[in-house]
């Protein structure tokens, strides 16, 4: 069957499932393939438990006309995402970035939803299939596109982009993350700068940190839209004022300096904050709707969170961590002020042959900060050589035992780790 009728269908039917446990009513199922699982298998299942058609590869499972054969399963839904768009006439920004992509995602979903009614990313749907999704997800009263684009190999992030065809992008910044995949720091930046490649090649435009030089760098000719976070570069301009714990931060517009005050965690968090400012700057959002906006976002899924229990205060951004990532976050915990402040942190995944190395540095860098309690969880930093103040636990539940005999009371504890840490379990005994 043809894009071109599968599309048909799809209007009919404009609800897509991947996921043969949660089949909405007249959905069209796509039966994908993984490592651990054929979708084919539960194609026959999607259709009794309500789905319209199931899309399916292998003719083995088809039965009848609502079992629909196509080639290859997973390249028809990004086929069918790109014919969707084209028929789309909405913007759409693009955004990529070692770290800070969801909450900046987020925070411009906000701001441009002031003024327009915005489809965006759910959570960090970012791959292959995510991205697909989320345009998919977008209908004839959707006024603003916004997809954000996760790579942990090259090619990865031009590939999205021929599926979404942004007119805008975004990079929010570039770091060391999935060096395992990138293979160095220079395959990082030339991996996301696909991005720019792409917005470049289309005639669109990027937003950028001019004051960024790995981005001023990768940006080359595109045509920038600037915003800054010092008095150099170009563009609007913003200035932490306060970070401890929740970020304050002013912006320069054409009447003048807004202040705004976030509930995000950590003076990092500005480039984040003033690309939204950029953002809904350039396309008509007031200064005071930004503000708003801004000032009542709060952060979910560990990122960047401020939570108090009985005995003590987090610092929860065990969401995800990178070298890049870490040493801002250690850095901005340095700022803050308590008479006991301890750190809590998991391993860094994805650094292939560079992984010890970097552990090795931020165990390193702990040493030299005046904390009074350092704890290190996962098979990574065990390896480490540490300080006798730094302790080291092979798994989280080793980690766990530990604080449970100790009971830490009157700290204000950082909690970060790879997503695959899972710090969230240790931070429920604090």
């Amino acid at each position: 069957m043809s894009i071109e009728e599968i599309y048909k269908l799809f209007k009919k039917h404009p609800k897509i499932s991947t996921d043969s446990r949660h089949i909405e009513q007249g959905a069209l199922f796509f039966a994908l393939k993984g490592g651990n699982f054929n979708g084919n298998t539960y194609a026959e299942a999607a259709l009794k438990d309500g789905a319209a058609y199931s899309v399916i590869d292998e003719i083995a499972f088809q039965k009848n006309d609502r079992f629909i054969m196509v080639e290859d399963v997973l390249s028809t839904l990004q086929e069918l995402s790109r014919y969707h768009r084209l028929q789309l006439e909405i913007p759409i920004i693009a955004i990529t970035g070692t770290n800070g992509k969801t909450t900046t995602k987020e925070l411009i979903t906000a701001v441009l939803s002031k003024k327009f009614r915005v489809s965006a990313t759910k959570g960090n749907l970012n791959n292959h299939i995510g991205v697909p999704l989320t345009l998919l997800s977008m209908d004839s009263s959707t006024q603003f596109g916004i997809v954000e684009m996760g790579a942990n190999h090259p090619g990865e992030i031009a590939a999205l982009c021929n599926m979404a065809l942004p007119d805008y992008g975004l990079i929010t910044n570039v770091g060391k993350a999935h060096l395992e995949g990138f293979g160095s720091f220079d395959g990082v930046k030339k991996t996301k700068a696909e991005l720019y490649n792409f917005i470049g090649k289309r005639g669109g435009k990027i937003f950028r940190n001019t004051v960024n030089p790995n981005l001023t760098e990768m940006a080359a000719e595109t045509e920038t839209i600037g915003y800054k976070t010092s008095s150099e570069g170009f563009g609007i301009e913003g200035e932490v004022v306060n970070s401890s714990p929740m970020l304050v931060f002013k912006a320069k517009f054409p009447k003048g300096w807004l202040y705004i005050k976030t509930h995000l965690a950590g003076g990092y968090n500005l480039e984040n904050a003033m690309a939204a400012v950029c953002i809904g700057n350039h396309f008509g959002v007031s200064p005071l709707e930004i503000c708003n906006a801004l000032e009542n976002y709060f952060p979910t899924n560990n990122r960047s969170q401020f939570i108090t229990t009985a005995a003590n205060r987090i610092l929860m951004d065990a969401y995800n961590a990178n070298p890049t990532s870490m040493e801002a976050a250690l850095e901005n915990f340095r700022t803050f002020d308590a008479p006991l402040k301890g750190v809590i942190l998991g391993d860094m995944f994805e650094l292939g042959e560079s992984s010890h190395e970097e552990h090795q540095k931020i165990a390193d860098k702990l040493a030299r900060m005046n904390l009074s309690m350092i704890l290190l969880s996962g098979t990574e930093f065990s390896r480490c050589q540490v300080a006798s103040n730094i302790f080291t636990f092979e798994t989280n539940q080793l980690l766990i035992s530990y604080l449970e005999s100790i009971k830490p009371t009157g700290y204000l504890f950082l909690v970060k780790g790879s997503r695959g840490m899972k710090l969230e379990n240790v931070a429920e005994r604090l």
